[in-house]
């Protein structure tokens, strides 16, 4: 099964979700700007963002998922664009880069698309990725093996132009599609652009 499958398997029915609390903590208080969200998956993190006034580009390699942001999203500034991020990165600058959970079973160039956002980033602007730390019981991801964000941090290879503003390893009480909740570990990094 190759990625566009997978995914469009993965969003064929209709999923609810709400933003990711991480990016509900770092984002609440800053100034609304242009935003892109990398793997918006079912929405959540755009919509939330585009209610707080930001404009939003929400990329997915979905058509099923985009699809149904752009419904969702039809009174809002969200533009919901079906694209391989390992083949082709929206073009613009941005104010916020939102890579939430940026995991996937298939090749990604994942440090290369990571870098690629950081260098999109408008001078004070922010990349926020937070990954797994740890996995649900409910995951499709039964890998146990993840980079800390120190890590990621270094693979980005970026240059003093950028630096890690948060590197940590929260915990948190997760709840899965079927009501049940786990303790969870996300693994958080904050990288800033130089004003």
């Amino acid at each position: 099964m190759d990625a566009v499958r997978f995914w469009d398997d993965h969003y064929r029915e209709p999923r609810t979700t709400g933003v990711n609390p991480v990016l509900a903590e770092i984002a609440a208080d800053l100034p609304a700007g242009r935003a892109l969200d990398l793997g918006c998956g079912a929405g959540g993190d755009a919509l939330w963002l585009a209610a707080r006034g930001w404009r939003v580009t929400a990329v997915d390699i979905s058509a099923n998922a985009v699809a149904r942001l752009a419904e969702h999203a039809r009174d809002l500034p969200v533009s919901a664009v079906r694209a391989d991020l390992g083949a082709e990165f929206p073009e613009g600058e941005f104010d916020l880069v939102s890579a939430q959970y940026f995991h996937t079973p298939f090749e990604l160039p994942r440090a290369r698309v990571l870098r690629t956002a950081a260098h999109a980033l408008r001078p004070g602007g922010r990349l926020v990725v937070v990954d797994h730390g740890s996995v649900a019981p409910w995951s499709w991801n039964t890998e146990g093996d993840f980079p800390t964000p120190e890590e990621v941090f270094a693979e980005l290879a970026l240059d003093a132009g950028w630096r890690a503003e948060r590197a940590d390893a929260p915990r948190r009480v997760a709840t899965g599609p079927g009501g049940q909740t786990a303790t969870v570990t996300d693994h958080v990094l904050v990288v800033r652009r130089a004003a």
